[in-house]
């Protein structure tokens, strides 16, 4: 297997949906605390990275052992699996691997911190086996956007800012609901890319016998959810300025929104997965930019 077949197979250009609420988390961290344990971060970071590729190659590899007689054609014509006639022991054995580091990682964090990393860590293990295997993976079912948003983007948001900050900070309903505002730029942003996902996929995922939210309130409805999400994501943004849980200079962020919308009015006009997909994962990639620079500048001068 090849290094871009690999990357192709763990969809790393997806990766900076991890990353980025990682990064919240830090600058949340320091920014309200002053607070930042390297060594637990980067672990963290590594076992975060790990689980996430172990994630979305089991999400390509039940895709394509649970294909139906009728969908051979996209069994080895779209699944990466089939077009480039990989093994599929090979990949169960690399899944193994990966989710199997990430888990001795994600133990050693428990050791050194204490038992809401555990819930919070069972909680994405869970959420991220299930997402695609199972009777009813959760990425066939209406509430794919909702938990990968929420998983992602404030779960893994909420274990960082637990991680650098639990010997000084409890973890508290006041937290956990300043944690979950200032990740909801990211949160809406990494459920736009599943939305975006299944309104390309429609036509194809009837073939699959899946039933996503697009199926049950179909595209135009959808549609208006896609931006009603980027505009959500905003305002949880200046509300977490105002609420003083990030840096004035966060605001500069909001320069993005031109960039965001030519993309945004591309994909509205057309759900084509190999022409239009790519500017929903450039939303959330400008947008993680443009915050991990942003706020990270703020976070650091203080402004």
């Amino acid at each position: 297997m090849s290094v871009n077949v690999f990357l192709e197979l763990v969809e790393a250009k997806a990766k900076i949906a991890s990353v980025w609420p990682f990064f919240m988390g830090l600058f949340f961290s320091y920014y309200v605390f002053g607070q930042v344990n390297w060594p637990l971060a980067i672990t963290f970071f590594v076992a975060m990275l790990l689980f996430n590729m172990a994630v979305d190659a089991h999400d390509n590899y039940s895709d394509y052992r649970g294909a139906t007689k009728e969908a051979a054609e996209w069994k080895q014509k779209t699944n990466i699996i089939g077009v480039h006639h990989l093994s599929v022991k090979m990949i169960r054995n690399l899944i193994i691997v990966m989710a199997g580091s990430a888990t001795i990682l994600g133990i050693l964090l428990v050791v050194e911190t204490s038992w809401p990393l555990l819930i919070m860590g069972i909680f994405c293990f869970l959420v991220g086996y299930c997402y695609s295997a199972g009777p009813r993976p959760i990425s066939t079912t209406p509430f794919g956007e909702a938990f990968s948003g929420l998983t992602m983007g404030f779960v893994i948001t909420l274990i960082s800012v637990y991680i650098n900050t639990f010997p000084v900070e409890p973890l508290t309903w006041a937290l956990f609901f300043k944690v979950l505002l200032t990740s909801g730029i990211a949160v809406f942003a990494i459920g736009n890319i599943m939305l975006a996902n299944n309104l390309c996929d429609a036509d194809e995922d009837k073939t699959l016998n899946r039933k996503t939210i697009v199926f049950y309130f179909g595209k135009p409805v959808m549609l208006r959810v896609f931006v009603f999400d980027i505009v959500a994501g905003y305002l949880c943004l200046i509300a977490s300025v105002v609420l003083g849980y990030l840096p004035v200079m966060s605001l500069l962020v909001l320069f993005s929104i031109p960039i965001i919308y030519r993309n945004t009015k591309a994909f509205m006009a057309k759900q084509v997965k190999k022409e239009t997909f790519k500017y929903a994962v450039q939303n959330s990639l400008v947008m993680a930019l443009f915050c991990i620079v942003w706020i990270g500048l703020g976070t650091i001068l203080g402004w």
